[in-house]
């Protein structure tokens, strides 16, 4: 219901395109926020491309991140303007739950200042200036597109500068070669499950898995008052090991939703 509410939002009316910067157009994957308009397009160009999957800083004038994924590959992005009435934190919604919907797995998600510095993030990473605003008033996410798109990365950053001017960049990315496995961070996993309320893996079907384990009970365990209901196959099994990685039994219930894979839901 959410995602159909701000959807109704999006308009795809060619005449609300008339201010676009010439030769753009949308990527396909994320719909636009009526009355936004594209100023600053870059076609497709073969990068040698890094994606942070942290904090960014900048030491010694080198920039410093948690972890990265670096690959070459297409990328393609675009830049919308927001209007007034449309915060950036509205468009980064709105473009973030059409990507779940179509079964994008977040990989990194960081708001406000746990982004780290919004001008190493405009001036470094995107290079676009137009992206330099409040860092309190930013937000960064790196997903990894469904199967049989799955060497494709979609990063997305809102941003408002000080002008009130609220902006969302989309950059969408094609690897060149497979890029194997990629672990969200225990960090991402807590936001997004107090995001929407729910964390849901289809293709852990089987018995836990140690590395999914510590992601999971370290995600868990930033936020030790939150308590959470594990269903699924393998429910009980899950839940036995990750009392046993520390997170306490009373913050845990078993349940009874159909899940494909391990499901965990937020307890209000």
């Amino acid at each position: 219901m959410r995602l159909t509410s701000i959807l109704g939002l999006c308009c795809f009316s060619p005449l609300l395109f008339a201010a676009d910067v010439p030769g753009s157009h949308d990527l396909p994957l994320v719909p636009r926020l009526a009355d936004a308009k594209i100023v600053d397009y870059r076609p497709t160009t073969e990068l040698e491309r890094i994606y942070p999957l942290g904090s960014i800083r900048k030491i010694s004038g080198q920039l410093r991140f948690d972890g990265q994924i670096t690959a070459r590959g297409q990328v393609t992005s675009v830049t919308y303007e927001l209007p007034p009435e449309h915060s950036s934190t509205e468009a980064f919604t709105v473009a973030r739950e059409a990507l779940q919907k179509q079964g994008a797995e977040l990989l990194f998600w960081c708001q406000a200042r746990d982004c780290g510095e919004s001008s190493l993030w405009a001036n470094e990473v995107f290079g676009n200036a137009k992206l330099y605003g409040a860092d309190d008033q930013q937000a960064y996410l790196l997903l990894r597109l469904a199967a049989p798109q799955d060497n494709s990365l979609v990063a997305l950053y809102s941003i408002t500068r000080g002008n009130r001017r609220a902006y969302l960049h989309v950059e969408q990315f094609e690897a060149s070669a497979p890029l194997g496995e990629l672990m969200p961070t225990s960090a991402t996993l807590l936001r997004q499950l107090k995001d929407t309320g729910e964390l849901d893996f289809p293709k852990l079907t089987g018995e836990p898995l140690p590395v999914w384990l510590t992601l999971l009970s370290r995600g868990l365990n930033l936020d030790t008052t939150m308590r959470v209901n594990v269903s699924g196959p393998n429910a009980e099994a899950w839940r036995q090991a990750l009392i046993g990685q520390g997170v306490r039994a009373a913050r845990m219930e078993t349940g009874s939703a159909q899940a494909t894979g391990l499901h965990i839901e937020l307890l209000r």
